[in-house]
């Protein structure tokens, strides 16, 4: 397609002289940004699919993809009402649970907190709790007076295992003197962290008798938590479970439940992919300006390669690979940097904290303990095929311009 007379002369181009150094300084930035807005669009894509990945699992891990209420505030009958959802087809299990509201306090310490009521059986089946336990063991999880909870409320309550830790509910006793407030201590068993600052600050798992006495759920949950093969399908099950349970009580699935969250995300991410993509277009805008100047500046060498019987199009092709060629070094550039980047990103950042002694990644704003990546081929193609895409159409009206040159009207006013 090129002859080796047009790569020699567009090589020959891109090299600077003296008198045409500022061009090429225009060309090297040109390559910078391409190479910066490929290799950044590739890292803050990866982030955005890493943090959503990362949500996703541990949202999911801690809770199910679908759950099932009554119309009341207790569900009674739980176990036969689980055996039944758990035939349909695509359930993989089906928890009961209890869920309420709590005081946590330890060592002149308190906080809110979530108590969760499941059974022994059911932690050991959710693997994101049962492989990360820190300390204790989940074997000490039973009886009427032991808990589980997470490492940061651990930390902040000053707690260890054996500990007591006191919880304390606002849905009060009746006396008659009025509604005193519930309270019971109860042993720490076990300690997880399973990454996600929201559950590992904030969430106690006790044992499901425990928890039935202490919320006064006597044969009762709150709700079940069901667990399905296909996360996607959410909405679909949702309607086979309800219907049948006999059209009675509530099901929410998942994606209803975090809608505004992961929609956030989304709009975020593409925002971002906008945002980023106009420093690659600047960067193409760049290549123009320079090949425009590299025009201006070699009309009489077109001109005289003209006379000598070069074509139009072989002009036009010198200055499409002079042009490109900043474009597709840039762009592969761009390319290796965002993915070594991405694939290394945690360990940059712990080193830039120890570097600047600031928390670039605090778990209290972005929930996750770790900065998570995960690359996307196909998006990675996309933005690959683009800078390739921008850099070419950025070379071929200044090309188009050398190709139409006049060669008597360059030699004129040289």
């Amino acid at each position: 397609m090129f002859s080796a007379f047009e790569w020699m002369m567009a090589l020959r181009y891109l090299r600077a002289r003296r008198q045409e150094g500022f061009i090429s300084v225009i060309a090297w930035f040109s390559l910078l940004g391409i190479m910066l807005g490929v290799a950044t669009l590739i890292i803050v894509m990866s982030v955005m699919n890493g943090f959503r990945q990362e949500l996703l699992t541990r949202i999911l891990g801690v809770n199910g993809h679908l759950s099932v209420y009554a119309d009341t505030e207790k569900l009674t009958n739980y176990d036969g009402l689980a055996l039944r959802v758990a035939k349909i087809d695509g359930v993989l299990k089906v928890t009961p649970m209890i869920e309420g509201q709590v005081m946590a306090s330890a060592n002149g310490q308190a906080k809110g907190a979530v108590v969760r009521g499941l059974r022994q059986a059911d932690v050991l089946a959710r693997p994101i709790l049962a492989d990360n336990i820190r300390q204790g063991s989940i074997a000490n999880f039973k009886g009427k007076n032991a808990v589980m909870l997470g490492s940061r409320m651990a930390r902040n309550l000053g707690l260890q295992i054996g500990d007591k830790i006191t919880l304390i509910s606002p849905k009060g006793n009746v006396t008659a003197f009025g509604t005193v407030p519930r309270m019971k201590a109860y042993k720490v068993a076990a300690i997880f962290n399973v990454g996600m600052h929201e559950y590992d600050s904030s969430f106690i798992f006790m044992p499901l008798a425990a928890a039935q006495v202490y919320f006064k759920l006597p044969s009762a949950v709150s709700y079940l938590d069901v667990t399905i093969k296909k996360p996607n399908d959410a909405p679909y099950m949702a309607r086979d479970v309800w219907q049948s349970l006999g059209n009675k009580g509530r099901v929410y699935d998942w994606q209803r439940t975090n809608s505004s969250f992961f929609n956030a995300i989304q709009v975020e991410r593409n925002v971002m992919f906008l945002i980023l993509t106009l420093i690659i277009v600047v960067a193409a805008f760049n290549i123009i300006s320079s090949l425009i100047m590299l025009v201006k500046d070699k009309g009489r060498d077109i001109a005289i390669l003209r006379t000598m019987g070069a074509t139009r199009g072989m002009i036009m092709r010198v200055f499409l690979i002079s042009g490109a060629s900043i474009g597709v070094i840039g762009t592969l550039a761009g390319f290796g940097l965002g993915l070594a980047f991405a694939e290394n990103i945690e360990t940059i950042r712990q080193w830039l904290q120890g570097l600047t002694g600031t928390d670039l990644f605090a778990a209290e704003i972005y929930f996750l303990s770790r900065l998570p990546a995960v690359v996307d081929p196909t998006e990675v193609m996309t933005v690959v095929l683009m800078g390739f895409g921008l850099s070419f159409l950025a070379t071929i009206y200044p090309s188009w311009r050398a190709a139409r040159l006049d060669p008597v009207e360059a030699l004129r006013y040289e």
